[in-house]
């Protein structure tokens, strides 16, 4: 495999933060993966009755105050109370001792798909109960997309290059993508990246369930998500957020940083073909995988795994896995391939930040986490989904997919450091 492009800077993984419907921590979160533990539970956080979907990801006993001062945390919206938590974590792994560095060179490039969605419908109860001059002053600023990565930069003093990635479920994978080229172009050392999402409210849950997009399976909520299973019937909704940091190779050498991992390779494509249905014939992932492939100077077969997008959509399960077979030929039915969302749900714009950190942690300890709820084969999809128990194997590069509404596409490739 090649080691990486010599005509521009290695951009490296230095530290890592999840806030997950496990809880707390992006240790927490992989050994919660490797379990094969679900955390679909009934939602509790507001009434769910006359949906046809009342389950899902949702984080419990988060306290903002534990990582945010009060006053600051109660300016602001959910998920960027999730992304400023979980980037303190990532930090704090990284080692990054922010008084001895360039706080003008330390960037921050967030996936976000709905902003302040909870703050939007409680807004508009005030609004329509109480009159427009009784809304919370902050409400705009609160609920704004990029103040995600607005308040990570404020709570950190990061001065550098700052920018949001809203592509719905391929964000917070872009953001990461996005965040790379960031650094191979000079414009920073560092940058933390990643996505978050907080979407949990009747809007949000009744926006996605009159689409029909969600699995009706509420009797079961552990066994709801099922990607790439042949009875699965739509996606679960979660939250939460998860943050890296990557640095260039210089960077993180000067800093005496351990790192073992790198983001290699990166590709981005649209469909431009439909608002929610990905092309059937999978074109548009197609272009993104080999373009992440041909970014990172690696073939097919140097792919030792696949952390798929894997919604457990009927559709978008059945087109990932044709584009599987497109862009990477044989050593497609070689490759194993687990979906993370069967065990968390769908994080929308976060997803891609939460799945990363499973992917560089499977390069980290050589083990994969399972697809779970896989029980059922279906012929339109008959790869190897790495059912029910997690596995051991070497892996040395792995390829991460996320597959957006409007058909945008996003796919990075993670690979061992070996030199």
């Amino acid at each position: 495999m090649s080691a990486g492009r010599a005509d521009r800077p290695r951009v490296v993984v230095s530290g890592v933060g999840a806030i997950s419907p496990y809880g707390v921590g992006a240790d927490l979160f992989w050994q919660s993966l490797l379990r094969g533990e679900s955390a679909i539970k009934p939602i509790e956080n507001f009434d769910v009755s006359g949906f046809s979907c009342t389950i899902g990801g949702e984080i419990r006993g988060f306290d903002a105050r534990d990582f945010i001062e009060r006053k600051s945390a109660r300016r602001m919206a959910r998920f960027s109370q999730f992304a400023v938590a979980a980037a303190r974590e990532a930090i704090d792994d990284a080692g990054l001792d922010l008084d001895t560095v360039d706080r003008s060179r330390i960037g921050v490039v967030l996936g976000n798909g709905a902003g302040g969605y909870p703050e939007i419908q409680a807004t508009a109860s005030t609004l329509f109960d109480r009159g427009g001059m009784r809304l919370d002053p902050l409400f705009l600023p609160k609920v704004l997309p990029n103040m995600a990565a607005a308040n990570i930069a404020m709570q950190f003093g990061l001065l550098g290059y700052n920018t949001t990635v809203v592509t719905a479920c391929a964000a917070g994978t872009q953001a990461l993508g996005d965040a790379a080229n960031v650094i191979r172009n000079g414009l920073a050392d560092i940058v933390i990246s990643g996505g978050t999402e907080a979407g949990f409210c009747q809007l949000g849950l009744g926006g996605f369930a009159v689409m029909r997009a969600l699995s009706s399976r509420n009797d079961e909520p552990t066994a709801a998500s099922r990607p790439f299973d042949a009875d699965r019937d739509g996606f679960v909704p979660g939250e939460g957020a998860g943050i890296i940091v990557l640095e260039s190779e210089e960077s993180a050498r000067r800093r005496g940083v351990d790192y073992s991992v790198e983001l290699a390779g990166f590709g981005s494509s649209a469909d431009a073909h439909h608002l929610v249905m990905p092309d059937a014939d999978g074109a548009g992932p197609i272009r993104a995988i080999n373009w992440a492939l041909q970014d990172a100077g690696a073939a097919p077969t140097d792919i030792d795994y696949v952390n798929a997008h894997g919604t457990s959509t009927p559709l978008n399960d059945a087109s990932e896995t044709r584009a599987l077979k497109e862009a990477l030929g044989d050593a497609a039915h070689q490759i194993p391939i687990s979906s993370t969302k069967s065990m968390i749900g769908h994080i929308f714009g976060a997803a891609g930040g939460l799945e990363s950190i499973a992917a560089i942690r499977s390069i980290e300890t050589g083990r994969i986490h399972p697809t779970i709820n896989y029980t059922t084969p279906d012929p339109d999809c008959d790869l190897d989904y790495v059912p029910n128990e997690a596995r051991d194997v070497n892996v040395n590069a792995v390829l991460k997919n996320s597959f957006g509404f409007g058909g945008q596409n996003a796919c990075l490739v993670f690979r061992r450091v070996t030199d």
